[in-house]
């Protein structure tokens, strides 16, 4: 009974609603393109009074070259490209306002509007030609028929007044805007009207169908009410008191049923559910237990596959480099193959050190390395780093820096395989990352304390390249794990953004930093480093 009522009740606001919001739909759609209208007569407005500035901003740049100022030839291109801009942007609103007004009444205003279009490009084509061939006065030329010259140029255009057509134009547009916004304003005032009266007849239509149901749903939903709380209370032996055939006697029927088996079956459900919470609760332990232990694992064997592949690939490629440059062309003198292999030996006992490094940290998990501290000469190993970067960067077409000389007042305390690592990586990242053609440098200075009590006195390494940079806003990211810039991404796809992480975690196990600074010119990286307390030099074995 109730139910064919509501039924009947909810169809009729159903078709009211539905033709609410087909009225809104209509109406919003005739709002828009008024709102459109307007917007793109304002715009054509707009763009005639740019285009009068701008032509006077030319004009002012022509008289002043031709009296020999200094100008700047960027501003001549760039108020020719914003002229011829503006024209093109007229003429697409001039098409929009076709495409939105196509009436007979309008059809005489966009003509109109068309041909003046076609006056100023023709006019603004012959600026283009007129100012690109503009040269400064010659001594004695009349100042006063150069500025006519310049006038007609300017203000004229298939026999009319360009200033006086623009001025025209605006005034029309303005005009045209004040219409087009009387017209949205009378748009917006008669859907203002039918919304307001189709919301009055959905609001009449809710308000008879609530007051009609709220009188014939008082009491059974009272009475249901109760019940429902009744059970909420855990109060099992209360029943709901409605008779009768209607859709709220079967409910309370229903309700009364389920009281009863509810209060049979409390006890058990209720141990039921205690047994299984608890063995979900040990299950989802144990599932989050497992999945923290999964995550650790494979983050561990990312982090070792990608220290693995970037720190073999640049010994390896130094082996590789220098058995080529040795093999390439007629045979050398012995000692030329002693040299060769010297490094070779060199780089193959560094990469031995790499690899048992990478096994200890695979095994132990462990990110610290050990250190051989001895003195070490910063000269000699950056002649060595200079020298095994060279296959590298003749490959590259980059052109390595003169070795700095040996002074022998360079010498640090430090482990001379893991220094000569840390260069290898400077140099490496330097040399991948500049232009052919380019140029890398490597600089050693000894830099004193300020003051008696201001610390030790320091080495510092630089290595200048002239490549492609980092940006400024990558720049205090760039020590992070496998991150790499943008440039460096479009410049050399492969690489693992590991390197200057482990260049710099070298520099701070050794007692010092390691810095970079970027601009357009290139990248700097400054490697500072404590003198040694002692003076033996103790060489790493050849």
């Amino acid at each position: 009974m109730f139910r064919r009522r509501l039924t009947l009740v909810l169809g009729l606001i159903s078709t009211v609603v539905v033709l609410a919001a087909l009225l809104a739909a209509a109406s919003l759609a005739v709002t828009e393109r008024q709102v459109l209208r307007g917007r793109v007569a304002s715009d054509i407005a707009t763009g005639f009074i740019q285009l009068s500035a701008q032509k006077q901003r030319l004009r002012t740049w022509v008289a002043q070259m031709q009296q020999g100022a200094d100008v700047d030839m960027g501003v001549r291109a760039e108020l020719l490209a914003a002229m011829q801009g503006t024209m093109k942007r007229l003429e697409g609103l001039t098409q929009q306002a076709i495409e939105l007004d196509g009436s007979a009444e309008s059809r005489e205003e966009h003509l109109r509007r068309r041909e003046t279009l076609a006056v100023l490009a023709q006019s603004v084509a012959g600026l283009v030609r007129s100012v690109e061939n503009a040269q400064p006065l010659p001594r004695g030329a009349d100042a006063r028929e150069a500025w006519e010259a310049q006038s007609r140029v300017f203000d004229m255009a298939q026999g009319q007044d360009v200033r006086k057509l623009i001025a025209e134009n605006i005034a029309r547009e303005t005009a045209a805007v004040q219409r087009e916004r009387a017209a949205a304003d009378a748009t917006l005032s008669v859907v203002r009207w039918l919304w307001l009266g189709a919301a009055a007849v959905l609001a009449a239509t809710a308000l008879a169908a609530l007051l009609y149901f709220g009188r014939a749903l008082r009491q059974p939903l009272h009475l249901l009410s109760e019940g429902a709380r009744a059970l909420q209370d855990g109060r099992l032996s209360h029943r709901i008191p409605l008779s009768g055939r209607d859709e709220f006697a079967d409910v309370a029927r229903s309700v009364n049923a389920l009281a009863a088996e509810l209060e049979q079956h409390r006890a058990r459900e209720s141990a039921q559910r205690q047994r299984l919470e608890d063995q979900v609760a040990a299950r989802t332990q144990e599932l989050a237990d497992a999945l923290a232990s999964l995550r650790q694992a494979d983050a561990q064997r990312r982090r070792l596959f990608a220290d693995i592949s970037h720190e073999l690939r640049t010994p390896t490629t130094v082996i590789r480099g220098e058995a080529e440059i040795t093999l390439r062309g007629v045979d050398k003198p012995a000692i030329e193959y002693r040299q060769a292999l010297t490094r070779i030996v060199d780089t193959a006992r560094q990469l031995g050190s790499v690899i048992d490094d990478l096994l200890a940290m695979a095994r132990s998990d462990m990110e610290s390395l050990s250190l051989t501290r001895e003195p070490v000469d910063l000269d000699e190993l950056a002649c060595e780093a200079l020298l095994q970067a060279r296959p590298l960067a003749e490959r590259q077409g980059v052109r390595l820096g003169e070795a700095p000389p040996r002074t022998g007042r360079h010498v640090v305390d430090g482990d001379a395989l893991r220094l000569r690592q840390l260069l290898g990586v400077l140099l490496d990242n330097a040399t991948r990352y500049s232009k052919p053609g380019g140029q890398v440098d490597l600089d050693v200075s000894l830099l004193r304390a300020e003051e008696p009590s201001g610390g030790p006195a320091t080495v510092q390494l630089q290595v200048h390249d002239r490549g492609i940079g980092i940006s400024a806003a990558e720049l205090p990211r760039v020590f992070d794990r496998h991150f790499r810039g943008t440039n460096a991404r479009r410049h050399s796809p492969e690489g693992s953004g590991l390197g200057l992480g482990i260049a710099r975690s070298l520099a701070q196990a050794h007692g010092g930093k390691l810095v970079l600074d970027s601009d357009a010119s290139g990248t700097r990286a400054v490697l500072t480093l404590p003198v040694a307390t002692t003076t033996v030099i103790s060489r790493a074995p050849a």
